[in-house]
């Protein structure tokens, strides 16, 4: 089958399966900012339907298919077990040949910055939220070795998170390979609809990683770590690279899922007053909800419940800085709750997230694993 079949198929498998129940409609944050059906996930299915049939579509599609944050709250709410971010990942590939010549040098010289190390790397030292803070240590005794997703962005803005999880890993016994800033999971350009640049870094990196005799592949960033964990779903059963991105979509697991076992109580902590802002790639895309919150709790942190957790902070990978205004009404919506308890730091598991939040707010803004390497 031809690329656009599949993908036609694969759309409108999703689409059987949604019912129209509207239980969708209580989790989505740009519905309940904006209060148009067509801002929410029922709407968005009836609008992609609708151009894939009869290739009916206006700006006003683009618009509100742009609007979506792809946070994937109403695929945790839903009971169809609609695939809606894989469905509106297709839909947009389909209108971004209609896109205004404006909207399309604008979306591409975003992806181009934020996913080339030369061109980002200046502004992001600009930018940079913390350094690498003390030295490198190495395991007293090793018991084996990780692969650790390096990012495009991090690196140059937040060094200190891997910096941290280096060390923590050295203190359990692991060796860290760190990933070169150069190999960037593809999620920017999958999410706008870059999809032949996407696939070219997804093959690299699969080959790459594949190199590495590792039994895990940890990631510090969640919307990274979904990214990865759903390298299997891009693929089709006959392409080459299925059976390869099942391997390294296997061995992916979020720096808290590797933790959860382990005895942190060797490392030397700092407890303080916490709240943990739960990014939507680890709730709702990797389904992860409540992991972190339970760590730091048996760790003796004090945290505190937030008010609409389930909710979207606005940043979204690139939502931020193509729909401004709903990233920032989002963002004070989210720190009014995160700030109700007074906490001392905010923490969180995303790189975009946490520089989304920080500049909202004087409560410092952290990765959780950076509490743990005192």
């Amino acid at each position: 089958m031809q690329t656009d079949h599949i993908q036609n198929f694969k759309a409108n498998e999703i689409i059987r399966k949604c019912v129209h129940c509207g239980f969708c409609l209580a989790t989505c944050p740009t519905y309940q900012l904006l209060g148009d059906e067509l801002d929410s996930p029922r709407g968005r299915i009836y609008l992609i339907k609708s151009s894939l049939e009869d290739n009916h579509f206006s700006d006003q599609s683009i618009l509100h298919l742009d609007r979506c944050l792809t946070c994937r709250a109403c695929e945790t709410t839903c009971p169809s077990g609609v695939e809606y971010g894989n469905l509106v990942d297709i839909g947009r590939e389909f209108i971004e040949s209609k896109r205004p010549l404006w909207q399309k040098a604008y979306r591409y010289s975003v992806r181009k910055l934020l996913t080339t190390p030369l061109l980002f790397n200046p502004i992001g030292f600009m930018a940079r939220h913390s350094k690498a803070q003390g030295g490198l240590i190495k395991p007293p005794t090793k018991i084996g070795t990780v692969l650790l997703l390096g990012g495009c962005v991090q690196p140059a803005l937040a060094p200190n998170i891997n910096h941290s999880i280096k060390n923590i890993l050295a203190k359990l016994g692991y060796d860290t390979i760190e990933t070169p800033q150069k190999q960037c999971c593809g999620a920017v350009d999958q999410h706008l609809s870059a999809l032949d640049d996407a696939m070219s870094k997804i093959k690299t990196n699969i080959d790459a990683w594949l190199e590495f005799d590792v039994d895990v592949i940890i990631s510090s960033a969640s919307g990274c770590g979904l990214m990865v964990k759903d390298y299997a779903s891009i693929f089709d059963e006959y392409d080459p690279y299925y059976q390869k991105a099942i391997i390294i979509s296997n061995k992916t697991k979020d720096i808290a899922e590797f933790l959860v076992d382990k005895d942190l109580t060797q490392l030397n902590l700092e407890r303080t007053n916490v709240v943990y802002q739960e990014p939507c790639t680890m709730q709702h895309g990797q389904q992860l909800s409540g992991l972190v919150n339970s760590i730091l709790t048996s760790l003796g942190y004090t945290t505190t419940p937030v008010v609409d957790s389930h909710l979207c902070c606005g940043s979204a990978g690139t939502y931020s800085i193509f729909q401004p205004k709903l990233a920032q009404t989002l963002k004070i919506n989210k720190l009014k709750h995160l700030q109700a308890s007074n906490p001392q730091v905010i923490v969180t598991s995303n790189i975009g997230c946490l520089m989304h939040l920080q500049k909202g707010t004087k409560i410092p803004v952290k990765h959780w694993i950076e509490l743990l390497n005192g």
